[in-house]
């Protein structure tokens, strides 16, 4: 019974883990409306008919990408960029480990992932900067030139970060999609996020339907994105 009871207590226990909120409200918010905004600026970048609409979400992506900077800064924890950007040696370290099949498991993003979304970061400020310059006549042909390379650059970094998505899912055993749509993920309790922010990220939301909206408002009766939506109006009706 002694030996039992001595084993027992000798024994390594494994630390606890749990499902717990690691992505806030707003982060999500802001990851969601980022992936909308880029698709369709992206979708309608070589339409002249729905150029107001590429213009208003490109602005809107600037808008996000502020937002962000300043959360990166005052968030939560996990929201924080120095809680997850690391130098070259802790990224080297990660990639070692998933490469011999033991990847490090880090509650919020890892180091490899930091690199995408600082990346991202940077060319959407380079993708909107440029393409405000472009609609205000500010440079010729060479600025959109730099423009659409900026945004071909930041489709591919996105292929990248998806396909880092989808392997650090299937390595870890975790649904990382998932946790960016529920903000839960396995962790330790103290590594919770002790507050959602839900109220920020209604305010975000508002602040950007509501942008919307004034864009649509200021647009011209007869500019081709109202068209196009009058006249699909009219085929509804009929």
């Amino acid at each position: 019974m002694n030996a039992a009871s001595t084993s027992r207590v000798e024994a390594p226990q494994e630390p606890v883990q749990r499902t717990v909120l690691v992505w806030d409200a707003p982060v999500r918010v802001f990851h969601w409306l980022m992936v909308l905004s880029f698709a369709g600026a992206w979708l309608t970048a070589e339409s002249e008919r729905w150029q107001q609409v590429h213009v208003t979400l490109g602005y809107t992506m600037a808008g996000l990408v502020a937002f962000r900077l300043i959360w990166g800064l005052v968030g939560p924890r996990h929201a924080r960029f120095s809680s997850f950007v690391r130098g070259p040696a802790a990224v080297a370290r990660y990639l070692g480990a998933a490469l011999r099949g033991r990847p490090e498991h880090h509650t919020g993003h890892n180091p490899a992932g930091a690199i995408a979304i600082v990346a991202l970061l940077v060319l959407a400020v380079a993708v909107t900067a440029t393409g405000w310059a472009n609609f205000n006549d500010l440079g010729g042909r060479w600025l959109e030139e730099v423009h659409e390379a900026a945004a071909t650059l930041m489709l591919a970094v996105v292929g990248v970060h998806l396909a880092g998505v989808l392997l650090g899912s299937w390595l870890h055993r975790e649904n990382l999609v998932g946790a960016m749509i529920t903000g839960r993920k396995a962790g330790p309790p103290q590594d919770a996020t002790r507050s959602a922010w839900r109220t920020v990220a209604a305010l975000m939301l508002v602040a950007v339907f509501g942008f919307w909206a004034m864009q649509w408002q200021a647009a011209p009766a007869g500019s081709p994105s109202k068209a196009a939506a009058a006249g699909h109006h009219e085929r509804d009706d009929d």
